[in-house]
């Protein structure tokens, strides 16, 4: 299956998704979008998306051409607590809330950002996490804890972990972050988004924050300001 995806970035592949694993980490799934006219000596920006509760890889990563069909490389991966389901239902996954897992999914996160890097052309200074409902947890104290690695962090109808490293002032100050939320989200108030928000502007982070009149569901506009606020910084980095 390897020797497959590897012919696929080598060939121009076509739009769309790619599902694969980690090939150093057995039964770690990476599923990966493709956008429509991939050109190999592009750098792309690669988003890397987390899901929710109850979610899994291939759900949160439908969402990426509804970000854009063509501006990015996207990849997601796979919370490690599987949720009891029956056979006919959508597998569904979550993230170690407590972080207790930490290790182990920095590593997945890492090694599966170094493996996309060798089988297609990402901009190393403009990869994004892309946190979506719970997976926002996760997003978040990756951003946080290497901010050197990553162009920002986005963040979607999520709230930040109970420990989370505010530590580095210094690096923090240049990453820049992204959250969206529902006005009226009954699973995480929009008070705790704006929680997040404040903590993050008085840090001297260069956060945006954006509300959008629907609940726990995402909003179109969400989608489309994500690709704005990434298109807007990577302007201002050219400059």
């Amino acid at each position: 299956m390897s020797t497959m995806r590897v012919t696929l970035a080598e060939s121009y592949p076509a739009e769309g998704f790619y599902p694969s694993e980690v090939e150093t980490l057995q039964g770690r799934p990476v599923h990966t979008f493709v956008p429509t006219g991939y050109e190999p000596n592009y750098p792309y920006p690669l988003i890397v998306y987390f899901h929710g509760d109850g979610g899994n890889e291939r759900q949160v990563l439908s969402l990426a051409p509804e970000i854009s069909r063509r501006n990015y490389l996207g990849i997601a991966l796979r919370g490690p607590v599987s949720l009891n389901r029956d056979e006919s239902a959508e597998p569904a996954f979550s993230w170690d809330v407590d972080g207790s897992d930490e290790a182990t999914v920095e590593d997945y996160v890492f090694r599966a950002i170094q493996q996309t890097r060798r089988r297609f052309h990402v901009h190393t200074e403009r990869i994004f996490l892309a946190g979506f409902w719970e997976g926002a947890s996760i997003a978040y104290r990756l951003a946080l804890s290497h901010p050197e690695k990553f162009g920002g962090v986005i963040v979607l109808n999520g709230t930040m972990p109970r420990r989370c490293p505010l530590f580095r002032l210094n690096e923090l100050r240049s990453l820049r972050v992204l959250i969206g939320h529902g006005t009226a989200n009954p699973v995480i108030p929009l008070s705790m988004a704006r929680r997040d928000f404040r903590l993050l502007y008085t840090a001297g982070l260069p956060v945006k924050f954006r509300t959008y009149t629907t609940t726990h569901r995402l909003h179109a506009d969400m989608l489309r300001d994500v690709d704005r606020w990434i298109q807007r910084a990577i302007e201002v980095d050219s400059l």
